[in-house]
């Protein structure tokens, strides 16, 4: 199938009723949890996960990446108006977003926001659109030690660009195998860490785990903060940029969507790292760098066009070779895996409907989106004042039905509780979650590329040097975890000394 062909099959499904109503469905539910900060699109991807169920796998996914892009929008809101950012992504907008509103511009800041998102959205469907092509081709020739050292470089990279420590990205690693080891052994039949407790027998279910790592820890979390949420107090008009605006803004955006875009491919949380550098790069290279944290319009369009870019990079190695870059696509690979549906070079020949459904919904979703942030604004400003006394309850409401749903199981909401109260503690001692997600989900994975590995070469451990791909794989992710210990051993020493 050519493109021409798969994107006309993309609008086909995509334009089915059903289908239609998920992709709106995602990106309003995207950007009201952008717009309500605390909660972020893993939580709420988490949150509805148990409501894929019933349905397809094309509506499934068309709704969950719906939610992921449609938060990058969502999160501006608060940045630009309240001074919090919504999402992670955006907290480099509140820098001049902010002191945009408060010099009365805020409907400018708010329009090239969403219009900058839009861009950088648009350049990154047709980015993934000419791009994954290649890739899934070439994946197409890897073998069992080619996915097992990719799947190790991807972990690697997660704990390398931990932002907090390096010691406890590594045990996140650690858990998450651990804990993707539970249950029946799929070669031997024998049961692992199990500990006589028959629910475990299936293994640990990514709902109920991700629900209470995600869901149940928020609201936890959300209990001990009283948060004051200022809305700063102007008329928003002129939403368009003016002339003068787009003249400062357009080199941003461009720079912003390159950027982001192939950030987005690699692993990490692309969508922060990639508005971070992006306002880096505008403040360095701007004629007037002191304007910057004083209103400058180029320090939301850039970083703003930049986080929604690398949303539609992060599915280019989803879609190409099965291995999630950042948390939100492991949680996307697990909705895939829950309807059957493997990721991967054959995706695009196997479920074509599928693969041109998220394409095309993505752009569409893009268009919704740019429709629901300007002339909605109003609407989003008063969703800001809902308090969360009245929010988390509701959250909380959520996550027990949804986990209770999935096999009518009570088992399934003691493990989201157990985990939830895991999370809270974990982020108490600021131990990420993403490294211990995404272990956990390719964890099974690693193992089961591994084990045939070593059935090839008959257990002789030189196949994965033998193969240069795993063998250059296998030495950069080496090379990364030797460098960032001996970084941390000079960090600890330095103390000691000290």
């Amino acid at each position: 199938m050519d493109i021409s062909a798969g994107i006309l099959s993309g609008f086909q499904t995509v334009l089915n009723p059903i289908n239609f109503l998920f992709c709106f469905i995602g990106v309003f539910i995207g950007t009201l949890v952008g717009v309500l900060p605390g909660i972020g699109p893993v939580g709420a991807m988490s949150i509805l996960l148990p409501t894929t169920y019933g349905f397809s796998p094309v509506s499934s996914i068309i709704m969950l990446a719906g939610i992921f892009y449609g938060a990058m929008y969502g999160g501006s809101t608060t940045s630009i108006l309240v001074n919090i950012p919504g999402e992670a992504a955006s907290v480099v907008t509140c820098l001049d977003g902010y002191q945009m509103a408060r010099k009365g511009r805020a409907g400018p800041a708010l329009g090239i926001s969403a219009l900058g998102s839009f861009i950088g959205g648009t350049f990154s469907v047709i980015g993934l659109m000419f791009l994954v092509f290649p890739l899934a081709k070439a994946a197409l020739s890897f073998g069992a030690p080619e996915y097992f050292a990719l799947i190790v470089l991807s972990m690697t990279v997660v704990t390398y660009l931990a932002s907090g420590s390096f010691i406890k990205a590594l045990i996140m690693v650690l858990f998450g195998l651990i804990l993707g080891t539970v249950g029946i052994d799929s070669t031997s039949g024998v049961a692992r860490f199990t500990f006589g407790c028959v629910p475990l027998l299936d293994g640990i279910g990514l709902v109920p785990m991700a629900m209470g790592l995600f869901g149940i820890s928020e609201v936890l979390m959300n209990l001990e903060i009283m948060l004051e949420r200022t809305i700063f107090e102007t008329k928003i008009r002129n939403l368009l940029p003016n002339f003068q605006d787009w003249k400062k803004s357009i080199g941003p955006i461009i720079r912003g969507s390159l950027m982001g875009f192939f950030l987005g491919i690699l692993p990490g949380p692309s969508p922060v790292i990639s508005s971070f550098l992006s306002y880096s790069i505008e403040k360095r290279i701007s004629k007037d760098p002191t304007s910057f944290g004083k209103g400058a319009i180029e320090g939301v369009a850039g970083p703003e066009t930049a986080n929604n870019a690398a949303t539609g990079g992060s599915f280019v190695p989803l879609l190409a070779l099965g291995i999630p870059p950042n948390i939100s696509m492991g949680i996307l690979l697990g909705a895939l895996m829950i309807h059957n549906v493997i990721p991967g070079p054959l995706l695009i020949s196997q479920r074509p409907e599928i693969f041109w459904g998220i394409i095309v919904s993505m752009y569409i979703g893009n268009i919704m989106l740019v429709l629901l942030n300007l002339p909605l604004i109003g609407i989003w400003v008063q969703v800001l004042k809902i308090p969360y006394r009245l929010l988390m309850p509701l959250i909380l409401l959520c996550c027990l039905i949804g986990a209770y749903s999935i096999n009518n199981n009570i088992a399934d909401v003691i493990i989201m509780n157990i985990f939830g109260v895991v999370g809270y503690a974990l982020r108490k001692f600021d131990y990420e979650m993403a490294p211990l997600i995404l272990a956990y989900i390719l964890g099974p994975m690693l193992e089961a590329h591994f084990r045939t590995s070593l059935i090839m070469s008959d257990g002789n451990l030189s196949i994965f040097m033998e193969r240069p791909i795993s063998c250059v794989t296998l030495v950069i992710s080496i090379i990364l975890l030797l460098s960032t210990g001996f970084s941390y051993y000079r960090k600890m020493k330095g103390k000691v000394i000290t």
